[in-house]
C-alpha cells in the first residue's frame, strides 16, 4: 500500500539546482513542505518561489554542509520553522576527474568531507532526533551508479559513493524497528551543473554532461526526482533510474572480466584526452 505524503516535511541539501531542486519541486507536487539547504541564497530563493507556486511551504537555509555545526543548525531550523521533519535527502556533493595517483591528499579528504562525512553526520543526527521524538521517517543519500563499479579518473568520487551506499544499507536495518526507512539513490549521467563543476575542479573543459556519454544513459534531474518520490511512497533500499545500468552492475560483479574490457577502453580514452589537455592535472585554486 502506497504511503501518503501530504503534509510531510523534507530537508534537502544541495537544493539550489539539479537533482536537489528537481526533487524539491517533485516533493512539493506530492504535498510535501520543504527545507532547502545550499550555499547560494539567490538560487535557493528561486527554488523556494517555485515551491510556493505549487501551493506548498518552503524555507531556505544557507550554509556549507561540510561545516560540522551546520548539521545541527539545519535540523534546528527545520524544527523551529515547521515543528518537525519527516524526510531528509542528503544530496550535496561534487566530483573530480583525476587519476588517483595525481590527486593531492587535501583534495581527496575534501571530497570525502563533503560527499561522505557530511552526509553521514546529517543522517545520523536526523535518526537520533526522529528516534527521540518516536516519529517514523525516511532518510536518503544521493549515491551514484558508480558506487557499484568505479571508472578511470573517477576512483575517488566512486569511493565516496560506495561508502555512502554501505552506510545506507546498514542504517536501513539498524533503524527498521524505529520505523525509519533509509535508501541510497543511484543516478546515471544527469543533466545538471555537476559535470561542469567537476570539469572546473579538474582543470578540464566540460558541459552539463560528458561529451562521450551515450544518450541512452543520460537523463533529466526530474526523472531522478520522480524516482525518489516513488520510493517515499513505496520504500525500498535502493533507488535506480536505469534498469540497464543496474543489471549491468550485477553483470560486472558476476563477471569482472567484462568490466575490465570496458575500463581498459575507457582508460585509453581518458589517456588520449589528458594528452591533448595538459592542464587536466593542474590543481584548480
Amino acid at each position: 500500500m502506497a504511503r501518503t505524503l501530504e503534509g510531510k516535511v523534507a530537508i534537502i541539501t544541495g537544493a539550489s539546482s539539479g537533482i536537489g531542486a528537481a526533487t524539491a519541486r517533485a516533493m512539493a507536487t506530492a504535498g510535501i513542505d520543504v527545507v532547502l539547504v545550499a550555499r547560494r541564497r539567490d538560487k535557493l530563493e528561486e527554488v523556494a518561489k517555485s515551491i510556493r507556486n505549487l501551493g506548498r511551504r518552503a524555507h531556505v537555509v544557507v550554509g556549507d554542509v561540510s561545516d560540522t555545526p551546520h548539521v545541527t543548525a539545519v535540523l534546528d531550523e527545520a524544527e523551529r520553522h515547521f515543528g518537525h521533519f519527516d524526510i531528509v535527502f542528503s544530496n550535496a556533493g561534487y566530483g573530480m576527474e583525476r587519476p588517483v595517483h595525481l590527486m593531492e591528499d587535501a583534495d581527496l579528504r575534501a571530497m570525502f568531507e563533503v560527499n561522505f562525512f557530511s552526509s553521514v553526520a546529517l543522517l545520523r543526527e536526523s535518526a537520533i532526533r526522529l528516534r527521540r521524538a518516536k516519529r517514523p521517517g525516511h532518510l536518503l543519500m544521493c549515491s551514484s551508479c558508480l558506487s557499484k563499479f568505479s571508472m578511470p579518473d573517477q576512483g575517488a568520487y566512486a569511493a565516496t559513493k560506495a561508502a555512502q551506499e554501505a552506510i545506507c544499507r546498514a542504517m536501513r536495518f539498524e533503524l527498521a524497528a524505529d520505523h525509519i526507512e533509509v535508501a541510497s539513490v543511484h543516478p546515471v549521467t544527469t543533466t545538471t551543473e555537476f559535470f561542469s563543476e567537476s570539469a572546473q575542479r579538474s582543470g578540464t573543459k566540460g558541459g552539463s554532461v560528458p561529451d562521450h556519454a551515450p544518450k541512452l544513459f543520460v537523463q533529466s534531474p526530474e526523472r531522478v526526482a520522480d524516482a525518489i518520490v516513488a520510493c517515499l511512497r513505496r520504500p525500498r533500499s535502493e533507488v535506480w533510474t536505469s534498469h540497464i545500468v543496474r543489471l549491468s552492475s550485477a553483470l560486472f560483479t558476476a563477471f569482472p572480466w567484462i568490466l575490465d574490457l570496458v575500463l581498459r577502453r575507457e582508460a585509453r580514452r581518458q589517456s588520449r584526452r589528458r594528452a591533448h589537455a595538459p592542464s587536466a592535472t593542474a590543481k584548480v585554486p
